[in-house]
């Protein structure tokens, strides 16, 4: 049994070595390399020791759980600092173009508030270790722990990274509940289509925890002590069919999740629904100060009226027109050439544009979906 332990510990420290590595990794593997050699090995060695078959598969049991304890073994990913928006608020901003290897998945605003009895986290991020990294910016400013975890909606760089933060213990997961059931029932699909495109090593550990959330529908209020609260809102449907947005009227901040773009070009998908969008949009306003920090779910923290003109503007100009084309009998072309070059210093302006035309001409036509 000693020399088992001590091959057993050989084997653990390579694997560990390995497992490193491959954490960042985006080779096509969507197995932990880690606890598949155990498996492989104890198939091995089946055939003439039941005994230590035994205790390899038993310990591929305790090695599992001890990464689930740990919530991610790897490296600290190399992604944006967090700048300080306002009195202990803070974003990473993601990257402005589409999620892609090289910014592990980081194409959104990862954000956190410091409170006085812990930390909120909006957006749990698309996989461990974009959450692991994250994590450990917020502990080289506060040892207070992440008690409260909230996200913008169903897509994969908003949701997948929230079994981390379910494994290093936070209890306080909260998301509306039209999302959480989205991201339930496509949690395969999305993790696959994040796999494809980020890495399948790097995505590989995202597990469906929506059983875990705590839900809303419209509004809720969370007390996060020192007298202060945190304002969670789902105004309704736009750039995904369901959207949490966080206002804290004590820092005077409020995250749009993507109900906001700022810079960046918003991009519709074909669950998009831009005239419920705009209404959204305008539901927000009646209802948070104009006096208020805005950070969006994509670009640099503004203010409110920066932000309706880099947003709501938009998507007003797009509908409008589009929609006075589509009376007047005209064609998808005539909607693809709508003049948008007012625009064309946004990142993924090219990728967009024509995209988000043809998306509003078959929204109103009623044609192409």
């Amino acid at each position: 049994m000693k020399k088992l332990k001590k091959s057993m510990f050989a084997l653990t420290t390579l694997a560990m070595a390995l497992h490193v590595t491959q954490g960042i990794s985006s080779e096509p593997s969507i197995q932990d390399p880690y606890i598949e050699g155990f498996k492989a090995y104890a198939a091995e060695v089946e055939s003439y020791s039941n005994d230590l078959t035994h205790s390899l598969l038993s310990y591929v049991e305790e090695v599992k759980q001890a990464e689930k304890q740990v919530g991610y073994i790897g490296e600290v990913l190399p992604i944006p600092k967090a700048i300080k928006v306002t009195d202990s608020v803070y974003t990473v901003v993601g990257s402005m173009i589409w999620h892609n290897p090289s910014n592990f998945g980081l194409n959104n605003n990862l954000s956190f508030i410091i409170f006085d009895e812990g930390v909120f986290v909006f957006n749990a991020g698309a996989n461990a270790a974009l959450a692991y990294s994250l994590h450990q910016q917020i502990k080289a400013l506060t040892d207070k722990p992440v008690k409260w975890v909230a996200v913008e909606n169903n897509q994969g760089h908003a949701y997948l990274g929230s079994s981390y933060w379910v494994d290093v213990g936070v209890k306080n997961l909260y998301s509306s509940e039209a999302a959480n059931e989205q991201f339930d029932a496509g949690f395969e699909r999305t993790k696959r289509e994040w796999s494809e495109r980020v890495g399948k090593n790097i995505t590989l550990s995202a597990r469906n925890v929506s059983d875990q959330f705590t839900t809303f529908e419209d509004k809720m209020v969370i007390e996060v002590g020192g007298g202060e609260k945190v304002y969670l809102y789902d105004f309704g449907s736009g750039h995904t069919p369901a959207s949490t947005s966080l206002y804290v009227p004590s820092r005077k901040v409020f995250f749009t999740g993507d109900l906001g773009f700022n810079e960046r070009m918003p991009v519709f998908f074909k669950y998009t629904n831009v005239k419920a969008w705009i209404e959204s949009y305008e539901a927000m306003m009646a209802t948070i100060p104009k006096d208020t920090i805005m950070i969006a779910g994509h670009g640099t923290p503004t203010d409110m009226a920066t932000l309706k003109k880099q947003t709501y503007d938009y998507l007003v100009y797009l509908y409008q027109n589009i929609e006075k084309i589509v009376e007047a009998d005209g064609s998808l072309e005539d909607a693809l050439a709508l003049d948008q070059s007012m625009y064309k210093e946004r990142p993924v302006f090219d990728q967009a544009a024509e995209n988000n035309a043809r998306h509003v001409y078959n929204e109103i036509s009623g044609g192409g979906f």
